[in-house]
């Protein structure tokens, strides 16, 4: 999933940008968009039947109408957001709003942010560039949507098995306790070697797809790092394959590690 934000003063045109490439983009896949709501709008109003829902300890609540249904969750976070669009199997996420995030931004006027992909004047700039410069954002994955991804594949009818392998960051060994993780990476070369184990793997005898996403940046204890999911014809020959795709994964891609425990920070390449 290709992820943008649109970012801008109140008032600047954000939302009709956000309706143009939307729009742009839905000629090329399946389109989500995430909206960051300010204090003081009420979401699910009190006296409606999914308020009373949720009201009554109702972790999800969702109203379904013969048009459209509306999901309502107790969760409120950017990350949880976007997954929820992963893994619902959208290919683009527009972002309106969320200027102090990490995500690459479109900038309306003479806002100051960090991640800029582009700046404009106003909501009507020339659209298909922007949508060039979506196009080659990297790709935003959670494990049901690389397992989607996997499914969608012609060879998937070879399969009858689909193993995963999720790796994790864990927050201790021994009497040190990790902080956090910090990942680097040299991005086409990183990108084209996962491409190319990938590749090399799914014309193993029996194997009908691999595929690898590795985050970068910094992640915290307990959350996801990297995913690998094989298809195969059988799990005697699945399982080999899963384990030589993380191998070679840390063996041959040039992804950097920072550790941030309570003993100091370091990078792990240096102490090795």
């Amino acid at each position: 999933m290709k992820v943008i934000s649109i970012v801008g003063y109140k008032k600047s045109g954000k939302t009709m940008l956000v309706e143009r490439l939307g729009a742009a983009l839905r000629a090329r896949g399946k389109v989500g968009t995430v909206k960051h709501v300010h204090h003081g709008i009420e979401l699910n109003p009190p006296g409606t039947d999914t308020r009373r829902h949720m009201d009554a300890g109702a972790e999800v609540a969702i109203a379904v109408a013969p048009e459209m249904s509306a999901m309502y969750v107790r969760w409120n976070s950017l990350q949880q957001a976007l997954d929820g669009l992963a893994d619902a199997g959208m290919d683009f996420a527009v972002v309106e709003g969320f200027k102090d995030s990490e995500l690459p931004k479109v900038v309306i006027g003479d806002l100051d942010v960090k991640n800029e992909v582009a700046r404009i004047r106003d909501a009507e700039a020339e659209i298909e560039e922007l949508v060039r410069i979506t196009m080659l954002q990297p790709d935003y994955y959670t494990l049901p949507a690389l397992i989607r991804k996997v499914r969608s594949m012609k060879t998937i009818r070879q399969a009858g098995a689909i193993g995963t392998f999720t790796g994790i960051v864990r927050e201790r060994t021994g009497n040190t306790v990790t902080k956090s993780l910090e990942f680097e990476k040299y991005d086409e070369v990183a990108e084209e070697k996962m491409k190319l184990i990938c590749d090399e793997l799914s014309r193993r005898d029996g194997i009908a797809g691999v595929l690898i996403h590795h985050r970068t940046g910094v992640i915290a204890p307990g959350d996801d790092i990297v995913y690998i999911v094989v298809a195969a014809s059988h799990r005697q020959q699945l399982f080999p394959v899963l384990s030589e795709a993380i191998e070679r994964l840390k063996e041959e891609v040039p992804i950097w590690k920072k550790e941030h425990t309570n003993e100091g920070q370091y990078w792990v390449h240096e102490e090795q």
